[in-house]
């Protein structure tokens, strides 16, 4: 379908039904995390890419503005989880990268999470259900 058509009214609908059920379902993950969404998304950045960022990269790739993110790695440096460290080329800048706290850390949200979903999925879903979820999720990583 070409980017300027409009989708069918029950595809819409679709549409909003699994946004409204997808953030409702993040939002109950994120009511037990430890860490602020913006400390984990930076983790997550620095510990997917296996490298560090500057400031201004760090908020550059997440969309904020560059104060945002310097107030967010202030508080992740005094709270152990980044480090910094010079730039090698350019005195000016810092690099920031993931301590090995900040990598268990945020590892841990994400097994908390995942033990989360998967006690409500044992508990609330018959085993059929949980094929059909699996099978659904196939789906939903063709969308992404």
């Amino acid at each position: 379908m070409p980017d300027d058509a409009t989708p069918h009214p029950d595809t819409l609908d679709l549409a909003a039904d699994l946004r409204a059920c997808l953030g409702t379902l993040v939002r109950s993950l994120r009511d037990s995390d430890e860490l602020p969404q913006n400390q984990a998304a930076v983790l997550g950045r620095l510990v997917r890419d296996e490298r560090p960022y500057t400031v201004a990269e760090l908020a550059d790739r997440q969309r904020v503005r560059h104060q945002s993110m310097a107030r967010t790695v202030a508080l992740m440096t005094e709270a152990g989880l980044v480090v910094q460290q010079p730039h090698p080329t350019d005195g000016r800048k810092q690099l920031i990268a993931a301590t090995e706290a900040g990598h268990t850390a945020l590892l841990d949200q994400r097994s908390r999470r995942e033990h989360q979903l998967a006690t409500a999925i044992e508990a609330r879903l018959s085993p059929a259900d949980q094929e059909r979820l699996r099978e659904m999720i196939t789906l939903l990583g063709r969308l992404s």
